[in-house]
């Protein structure tokens, strides 16, 4: 048996949404480095580019779409010209997200609406018109929706993200059901705890050494412990798989409460 022919992406066209930076930047990357051609898509055309400049650098295939996942046109525009270029996207990353740290009391119905219509909805969005495309032609595919621990936990002071990712946690087991029989595979990845740009000054604070104190592992993850669990379900390796819901936290979820 080829291990590594059941984890290869040659021939596949993946689409990662909010891949200007971060995880998304970090799964376009891996996807290409398995062998698919990446459309790496964002509202930052710029930083777009430069992500797939690297891509090709690197030796990968990739193409820049602007895509705002909350805006049902640009997220058909955007596959129109994926499909035109390189083909109907049969891997897609539902990675875009935004936090919305407000506490409850706080929250107005406008960020209130904003957080659901990126996380919940737009991930709705993306994953329908993948699927929709994938009938049309007849094709199976994986869609990966990044989803979080806290999707099945909690904490104070980002109630809308939470509840976010709980819908995208559901949405995923939903979807899997919905669609297994036309060999649409529809799983989620719930991060822990990942040191990024964005977040790395919080976790090298006294409170960051705090949050690492619970986490089983006793330390936070890096982008390439993701690598493992994005390419098992981006290939055919989880060809078995469907509704799962994978954890990658150190063993944060179940840590005693």
């Amino acid at each position: 048996m080829d291990i590594a022919k059941k984890f290869s992406l040659t021939g596949k066209v993946a689409l990662v949404t909010g891949a200007s930076g971060g995880l998304g930047k970090h799964f376009a990357e891996t996807l290409a480095g398995a062998g698919a051609t990446v459309a790496v898509g964002a509202r930052r055309a710029e930083k777009v580019e430069e992500v797939v400049n690297g891509i090709i650098a690197a030796g990968g295939k990739g193409i820049a779409v602007a895509l705002d996942v909350s805006d049902r046109m640009s997220i058909s525009s955007a596959f129109d010209e994926i499909e035109a270029s390189v083909g109907t996207v049969n891997i897609c990353v539902n990675n875009a997200g935004i936090s919305g740290r407000e506490s409850a009391l706080d929250t107005s119905d406008d960020g209130w609406d904003q957080v659901f219509a990126t996380n919940l909805k737009g991930t709705w969005m993306v994953t329908q018109e993948t699927t929709k495309r994938l009938i049309a032609k007849n094709m199976g595919g994986s869609i990966i929706n990044i989803a979080s621990i806290l999707g099945e936990r909690v904490m104070p002071g980002v109630l809308t993200y939470t509840v976010t990712k709980a819908g995208v946690v559901q949405l995923t087991k939903a979807l899997a059901l919905e669609w297994a029989r036309h060999n649409i595979r529809i799983n989620a990845i719930a991060p822990g705890y990942v040191e990024t740009d964005i977040n790395r000054g919080l976790l090298q604070s006294e409170t960051g050494k705090k949050i690492i104190q619970r986490i089983p592992q006793r330390r936070t993850g890096n982008l390439e412990d993701l690598d493992g669990p994005l390419l098992l379900l981006a290939s055919d390796a989880s060809a078995f798989m469907t509704g799962a819901i994978v954890p990658v936290d150190g063993g944060h979820l179940v840590s005693s409460l």
